[in-house]
C-alpha cells in the first residue's frame, strides 16, 4: 500500500473513531445511570436508560432484558414484555418477570407458556411457584400440585409450598397429605391451626367405610380453613362416588354460595334425598340467612333441632332467627336452651352474653354472668375475653373493660373486634389518642376487609 493510501486508511480510522468514541461514552453513562436509577428504586428510569443503551451495544441483548426487569418492578409490563423480547437469551429473571409481566396484564396463557420455557434451561424453584401460582388462578390443580412438588424438590424450606401441596393432597393423594402439613406447621407455627384441622378430618376420614363419606369430611375441612375452591372439588367427589348422598349435595351448594354463585339447586336436591337430615336443614338455613328470609331460616333450624334435639347450635340458630325477627323473649329462651345443653362449652355462653350486649336486653342479670362462664370455661379465648370487655364497657365499668380488651389482644393480636371495642372505650374514657391508634391499626392491618369499614366509620365519626 502506498505511503498516500495508508495515511487516508489512517485518517478514515480516525475519523469513524472519533464519531463512534462519544456514541459508546454516552453508552456506558447510560448503563451507569441505569444501575444507579435502579438503585435508588427508580426502575422506571432504569429502564428508559438500559434501552438507550440498548440500542447503541446492539450485540448485548442482555441490555434489552434488563430494561424489560426494571419495566416490571416499575409496573410498567407491557413494556417489560417488550423489552425483554427484543433478547436473544433469558436468564432466570428474565424468565421470571416476563411470565410475570404477562400474568399481570392477563394473558395467562402466555405467563404458563413463559415460565415453562424458562424451566426448559432453569431447574428453579421460584419459576416452579410461579407457575404453581398462575396454575392455581385457573383451578388447575392437578398442573399446580405438579409444579408445587417439583418446587419443593429444590427447595424444601417453603412453608407455604409444603401447607399448599398438603392441602391438594387432602383431594388426590389423602395418605401423602400427613407430611406434607406436618412439614409446613413445623416451618411455618401460623398455619398450625389450619393443619391440626386438616389433620383431624383426615384421621376421621380414614375411620370411614364410605369413599363418598370420606370426601365430605375432607370438603367440610377445607371449609373450614377457607379453601372452598378446593371444598367444592371435593363435595363434586363425593357425589361422583355416591349421587344419593344429601349432605354432600347440601355442602356442595354451601360451597358454591362461598364462591359467590347461587347454591340453590343443589341444596333443593338434598333436601329431595334427605328432608330429615339436620346438616341439610342447617345448611339451606345458612342459605336463606343470606336472602335474609329469617322465617324460612327459623323454619329450617327449628326442624333441624327436631331431628336432631342433641345439637346446641341449632338452638343458637333459633336465637338468631328470632333476633332478626325483633323476638327477644323467644330468642333469649333459644340461647339459654343452648347453654342448657351445653353447659361446659364456653362457645354458648358466649353467644348468649353477646345476645344480651348486641340488643342491650338484661345485661347485668344475663349477659354478664354469662361472660364470665365463657371466660372461665376458656380463659385463652380472645372471643371470651372480648366479650367480657363488651359487656363490662356497656355497664360502664370502663377500667374492667379496658383490661379484658388488652387480654383479648395479647392473646390474638389480630382479633380485630377487641380492637375495635377498645377504641370506643378509650373513647368513653377521653383517651382519644390511644382510640386513634387503635382504629387506624384496624385500618392498615385488616386486610380481608371485614372489620376495616367499622374502624373506617369510627374515624370518621370521632376524627373527621
Amino acid at each position: 500500500m502506498s505511503q498516500r493510501k495508508k495515511t487516508s486508511f489512517l485518517i478514515a480510522l480516525l475519523l469513524i473513531f472519533s464519531f463512534i468514541t462519544p456514541i459508546f461514552v454516552s453508552g456506558f453513562i447510560n448503563i451507569q445511570r441505569a444501575e444507579d436509577s435502579s438503585r435508588k428504586g427508580d426502575y422506571k428510569t432504569a429502564s428508559v436508560f438500559y434501552a438507550q443503551a440498548a440500542k447503541i451495544f446492539f450485540w448485548q441483548s442482555s441490555l434489552w432484558e434488563k430494561a424489560g426487569i426494571a419495566s416490571a418492578q416499575a409496573g410498567d409490563y407491557s413494556d417489560a414484555i417488550f423489552y425483554i423480547q427484543k433478547s436473544n437469551s433469558l436468564s432466570e429473571e428474565g424468565w421470571v418477570w416476563l411470565g410475570t409481566a404477562y400474568f399481570q396484564t392477563g394473558n395467562v396463557t402466555n405467563a404458563i407458556s413463559a415460565f415453562e420455557k424458562g424451566l426448559q434451561t432453569y431447574n428453579s424453584a421460584t419459576l416452579y411457584r410461579l407457575l404453581a401460582s398462575t396454575q392455581r388462578t385457573q383451578k388447575n390443580w392437578e398442573a399446580e400440585k405438579s409444579a408445587l412438588e417439583n418446587q419443593l424438590k429444590i427447595d424444601s424450606n417453603d412453608a407455604y409450598a409444603h401447607y399448599r401441596f398438603g392441602l391438594l393432597l387432602t383431594l388426590f393423594n389423602p395418605d401423602l397429605a400427613y407430611a406434607e402439613l406436618q412439614n409446613a406447621s413445623t416451618l411455618n407455627a401460623e398455619v398450625d391451626s389450619a393443619v391440626q384441622t386438616l389433620i383431624t378430618a383426615l384421621n376421621i376420614a380414614d375411620t370411614q367405610n364410605n369413599e363418598g363419606e370420606k370426601y365430605v369430611t375432607i370438603g367440610r375441612a377445607l371449609g373450614l380453613v377457607q379453601e372452598w375452591d378446593l371444598a367444592l372439588v371435593a363435595f363434586e367427589k363425593a357425589i361422583e362416588l355416591d349421587n344419593q348422598n344429601a349432605e354432600a349435595w347440601a355442602w356442595l351448594g354451601e360451597a358454591k354460595q362461598q364462591l359467590g354463585q347461587d347454591g340453590r339447586a343443589e341444596l333443593d336436591k338434598a333436601l329431595m334425598l334427605n328432608r330429615t337430615s339436620p346438616n341439610v336443614r342447617a345448611l339451606r338455613a345458612l342459605y336463606w340467612t343470606r336472602q335474609e328470609k329469617y322465617e324460612q331460616v327459623l323454619a329450617e333450624y327449628s326442624l333441624a333441632n327436631e331431628y336432631d334435639p342433641t345439637n346446641p347450635a341449632w338452638l343458637a340458630g333459633i336465637g338468631e332467627a328470632h333476633t332478626k325477627l325483633g323476638d327477644l323473649i323467644s330468642a333469649l329462651e333459644a340461647y339459654q336452651s343452648a347453654v342448657e345443653l351445653a353447659p361446659a362449652d364456653a362457645t354458648y355462653w358466649r353467644l348468649l352474653a353477646m345476645f344480651c350486649a348486641d340488643n342491650n336486653f338484661y345485661i347485668e342479670e344475663i349477659g354478664l354472668p354469662s361472660a364470665q362462664q365463657a371466660v372461665s370455661l376458656a380463659s385463652n379465648d380472645a372471643a371470651n375475653q372480648d366479650a367480657l370487655g363488651y359487656i363490662y364497657y356497656l355497664s360502664g365499668r370502663h377500667a374492667n373493660a379496658e383490661l379484658s380488651f388488652l387480654q383479648a389482644i395479647e392473646l390474638s393480636p389480630e382479633y380485630f373486634p377487641a380492637h375495635l371495642h377498645l377504641a370506643l372505650n378509650y373513647i368513653v374514657q377521653g383517651n382519644r389518642p390511644a382510640a386513634f391508634n387503635a382504629l387506624t391499626y384496624v385500618r392498615d392491618a385488616d386486610t380481608s376487609g371485614l372489620y376495616r369499614e367499622s374502624a373506617l366509620d369510627l374515624l370518621n365519626k370521632y376524627f373527621p
